[in-house]
């Protein structure tokens, strides 16, 4: 009885508790040290990253872009047309001793390919030192005139060619009327060493009934009657009438029909479909015509039964024998 010990209150009681509480400085320093390593290694790996591009840049440079062994020391250019060699050289903007692995192919192409005139090109690489140009040009097949002001206040004719698509170009070695609104200008000086080409060139049938505002070199003209024009002319020097006659003026104003007065002094109206069966009925007329001793003075081929023709006594005519069609100096060669 005497050694029970006396009930104590346990609230009043102090007991030893383990402390496991870390001080939140000691924490935020730690996680502050994680976060300086981390980005420690960021830094390093985009430093190194950036050393290594630069390094890379550096050597391609010396290496390959900036290396003389790929200096351009031979132009390999041919045309299938009239364009001077060194006026290709020029459009093309390709300097002697440039590097070949750094010429820009696609610009070179795209800067021929601009020029009216240059209807395809095709651009290679020939390791180590040539560089190889193919150009297919447009033939023109027809010509337009317009009268413009020249630089003294004078009126002067402007001459304007067109192929058999109806790209709209300027002959070679005359004053070029180039618009503000054209596709592309050549960046050639007046003395650029072209093949000039008379402006007025007979051989080419001459289109009048157009629009001054819709001829914009290295634009295509679209309009109907401007096809159909284009077609008769294809048609025309493929057909038996090619060495019988010359078409010299083709009229487009009207509606749905193209007059053609030809070299003979002959007028021929075509409505704008059915060209070649046109122009096999007018063969037929004129080879009937021979046997009569008589000429076609008109004749109206856009109406399909009873033809309406007038005739001319062939003695009333100037003597004249069929020509062929004169070359027009845009003879394309084979390359």
């Amino acid at each position: 009885m005497w050694l029970r010990s006396k009930p104590k209150n346990r609230r009043l009681e102090r007991e030893q508790v383990l402390d496991v509480k870390v001080r939140s400085s000691l924490a935020r320093t730690a996680r502050a040290r994680t976060a300086a390593i981390a980005l420690g290694v960021a830094f390093a790996t985009v430093f190194g990253a950036y050393l290594l591009w630069r390094a890379g840049e550096w050597a391609l440079d010396r290496l390959v872009y900036q290396n003389k062994a790929f200096a351009i020391h031979v132009f390999d250019i041919q045309t299938d047309g009239v364009i001077a060699i060194p006026q290709l050289r020029r459009w093309a903007g390709v300097k002697p001793e440039q590097n070949l692995l750094a010429l820009d192919l696609a610009r070179v192409k795209r800067d021929l390919e601009l020029v009216p005139l240059i209807q395809s090109v095709s651009v290679e690489r020939i390791l180590p030192h040539t560089l190889r140009l193919r150009v297919a040009e447009r033939e023109p097949i027809a010509q337009i005139q317009t009268a413009r002001s020249g630089a003294n206040g004078a009126l002067e004719v402007a001459v304007y060619l067109l192929d058999a698509e109806g790209w709209v170009m300027v002959p070679l070695g005359s004053p070029s009327p180039w618009s503000a609104g054209s596709a592309a200008a050549p960046a050639s000086d007046k003395k650029s060493a072209t093949v000039a080409v008379n402006p007025q060139n007979d051989s080419l049938p001459l289109l009048c009934g157009l629009r001054t505002s819709d001829l914009q070199p290295g634009r295509r003209l679209e309009a109907p009657q401007v096809q159909a024009a284009l077609q008769l002319i294809v048609c025309f020097d493929e057909s038996p009438m090619a060495g019988l006659a010359d078409l010299k003026r083709i009229d487009v104003s009207g509606p749905e029909i193209l007059i053609a007065t030809t070299g003979q002094g002959g007028v021929v109206t075509f409505g704008w479909t059915d060209l070649d069966q046109q122009l096999r009925r007018w063969h037929e007329i004129f080879v009937a015509g021979q046997r009569l001793s008589r000429a076609i003075a008109t004749l109206d081929l856009a109406v399909s039964n009873s033809i309406p023709a007038r005739w001319l006594e062939a003695s009333a005519l100037p003597p004249t024998s069929p020509k062929p069609r004169k070359p027009s100096g845009f003879k394309k060669k084979h390359v």
